[in-house]
């Protein structure tokens, strides 16, 4: 899923806002492009929970990670990986039916269609997102607490192979996400910046915005059951973990 979407789950789950929190709920896509792979960058929650146990923030943080994850079982896992009853996540599924027309808009090999397909799912439902709270701001907050961000930076030496390059990626991060108001328009638009840095491929940013309006109306019947899904799926987890009561 995409940033505001994660901030929102975060707080669903844990029943409070902080920048801790927010910054955890994205810290698994910050992880990938700073030296760590995406499947070890999704599935450091309990690690994160074992290092940072003696201070209330840094477990919010954990928290906030634990939430997005795939292993323990987060919202990428349910969106990703496996929905129940079908053969891979929500958002792959949701997109099976926009594979050709994301590889004529994005300008792609076919063999990246379903995959990029799933993220412009993921920005539909962005979108739905960004209209129930003010989330952008909510992560603008939290890239602005640089005592926060240094304090983390610090305390994530062990998992990461250069603090340098954790930092940097931490400060570049708003350039590639939507930190206000996500639009059809403005998330195709830092999609086409994604897309250039990690693939360097231009795509059509209007069909593109398109395809996202098409996306959010594909999950308009279900999203709701499925965060509630989820949501029952996750609190379980963590409650299980005795860090919840």
């Amino acid at each position: 899923m995409f940033p505001q979407t994660h901030v929102y789950f975060a707080e669903k789950i844990l029943g409070r806002r902080s920048d801790a929190i927010t910054l955890g709920s994205i810290f698994p896509d910050m992880m990938v492009g700073a030296g760590v792979d995406h499947k070890r960058a999704h599935s450091l929650g309990l690690e994160l929970l074992s290092m940072f146990q003696d201070s209330e923030e840094l477990t919010d943080f954990a928290l906030g990670a634990v939430t997005h994850g795939i292993s323990p079982q987060g919202l990428d896992y349910f969106g990703d990986e496996k929905y129940p009853g079908y053969e891979l996540g929500y958002c792959f599924e949701k997109g099976r039916g926009l594979v050709d027309r994301t590889i004529e808009a994005c300008n792609l090999p076919e063999r990246m269609g379903l995959w990029k397909a799933h993220n412009i799912v993921e920005m539909g439902i962005e979108m739905k997102i960004s209209c129930w709270d003010n989330y952008g701001q909510v992560l603008r907050r939290a890239f602005n607490n640089h005592h926060l961000i240094d304090h983390l930076t610090n305390a994530l030496s062990a998992i990461t192979v250069d603090t340098g390059q954790l930092r940097k990626r931490i400060a570049s991060f708003p350039g590639y996400i939507e930190v206000y108001p996500a639009t059809a328009q403005s998330l195709a638009g830092k999609y086409r910046i994604q897309m250039y840095a990690r693939h360097q491929i231009n795509i059509n940013t209007t069909k593109v915005a398109l395809l996202i309006e098409a996306a959010a109306d594909r999950v308009e019947d279900d999203l709701t059951d499925f965060f509630r899904m989820v949501e029952q799926h996750v609190q379980k987890e963590i409650q299980s973990m005795q860090i919840i009561k």
